[in-house]
């Protein structure tokens, strides 16, 4: 009985945040409302092990996280991916915006040692935040211990609807541009659509079994030997690439050689639950903090969030145009810094949603966007947020 009333408790919040971003049109992100509800909660009445009592514990988490990615990869095709290079030179020089913004300024107002633990958490995730709290734990530093975590999950509450914003701007410029060239056969908008209908004509499906034998688990067990593999791969490179990236690669080189249908785990009827799942586990974060624990140290986190994401802004808006970006754009793809995935594809599939007028568009601005954000996020969170905070543990 408590399993399911921890459950139901969970999935109220979800709806809260869908309910809130629908009647928004996406202009307040479920994920913030959701992450407002679950903080609320645990300062005030829910139990801090609510999230696992719900079944979303770290071994689903574990399998949910690998096969959404390698999901993610039936999304767009090699070339898309290919062509995300400046989306990934733009989140990380973003992120070293962040950085010497954060270091010059924020060391002239608050002592190095607060400075140095809160920018790995304020440019990545959980695992930089966790990194450097043991890492003030270790070097007696206890006035500060949980500046990392609070961190980490005060900036991802200034990210979503920063991001959203951002996003819908950019949603609007590309529908603006696909509304006036759809219909001119020579437009880039045109040879795009076009390319992606050549594309799908070329992937012919490897299994070509009868349609009885096409069911939701054959498209699980897919996706799970390529999650197992890209893990298995990952542990030969000992993390030299993170996992999460691999995932994501061997989904796209397997739905580009036909082992996958488009979209793997919708036609599966799986993907909701594990991402809500994955959503769930992220907001379970909010417990490891409290109000009086914020409360202490409010003040340098607002501080450095501020002169950290404008460090990202000044970065982002300077190399928007050298990179063939939208400032806009830039900058969403520079703040994946601040949360990553799966926030990054929720953000982005809200806003094309709602901004959209049609699938056709809703698929063209996906397509511009959605891969920007996920290889940005990957970019900042799985790979340059755990550098980070590798080497300024060394300068505590």
């Amino acid at each position: 009985m408590n399993y399911l009333i921890a459950f139901t408790i969970v999935m109220v919040f979800m709806l809260i945040g869908d309910w809130v971003s629908a009647a928004t049109k996406a202009f307040i992100p479920s994920i913030f409302i959701t992450a407002v509800c679950f903080a609320i909660g645990f300062w005030t009445i829910l139990p801090k092990n609510i999230v696992s009592q719900a079944s979303f514990n770290t071994q689903f988490i574990g399998i949910g996280v690998s096969m959404l990615l390698v999901h993610l990869g039936t999304l767009m095709n090699l070339k898309e991916l290919l062509d995300q290079w400046k989306a990934v030179c733009i989140a990380l020089l973003g992120v070293a915006g962040t950085l010497i913004f954060t270091l010059i300024v924020g060391t002239l107002i608050f002592d190095w040692h607060t400075v140095v633990a809160a920018i790995p958490p304020l440019t990545g995730g959980l695992v930089a935040a966790l990194l450097m709290t043991d890492g003030l734990k270790a070097a007696g530093i206890s006035t500060l211990v949980a500046l990392p975590v609070s961190m980490y999950i005060m900036h991802s509450m200034v990210g979503y609807p920063l991001t959203s914003l951002l996003l819908r701007k950019e949603g609007h410029r590309l529908a603006g541009i696909y509304q006036s060239q759809k219909d001119d056969p020579n437009s880039d908008v045109s040879k795009m659509i076009n390319q992606e209908k050549v594309v799908e004509e070329k992937r012919k499906p490897v299994f070509n079994l009868p349609t009885q034998y096409q069911t939701p688990v054959f498209i699980i067990v897919r996706v799970a030997l390529v999650a197992l593999l890209s893990n298995w791969v990952a542990g030969l490179m000992n993390g030299v690439i993170n996992a999460n990236v691999i995932c994501l690669i061997f989904g796209v080189i397997a739905h580009q050689v036909g082992f996958f249908e488009d979209s793997a785990l919708d036609k599966a009827k799986v993907f909701n639950w594990l991402m809500y799942g994955l959503l769930a586990y992220i907001f379970s974060q909010l417990s490891m903090t409290t109000p009086k624990i914020i409360g202490g140290i409010i003040v340098q986190i607002l501080v450095l969030i501020v002169l950290g994401i404008f460090g990202m802004f000044l970065a982002s808006y300077a190399l928007a145009k050298p990179f063939g970006m939208s400032k806009n754009m830039a900058f969403a793809c520079s703040l994946t810094a601040l949360f990553g995935f799966p926030a990054d594809f929720i953000l982005t599939t809200e806003v094309c949603h709602s901004v959209a007028t049609d699938e056709g568009e809703e698929a063209y601005l996906t397509a511009n966007i959605l891969p920007k954000m996920l290889v940005g996020g990957f970019a900042t969170v799985s790979v340059a947020s755990v550098i980070i905070a590798s080497v300024f543990l060394k300068l505590l």
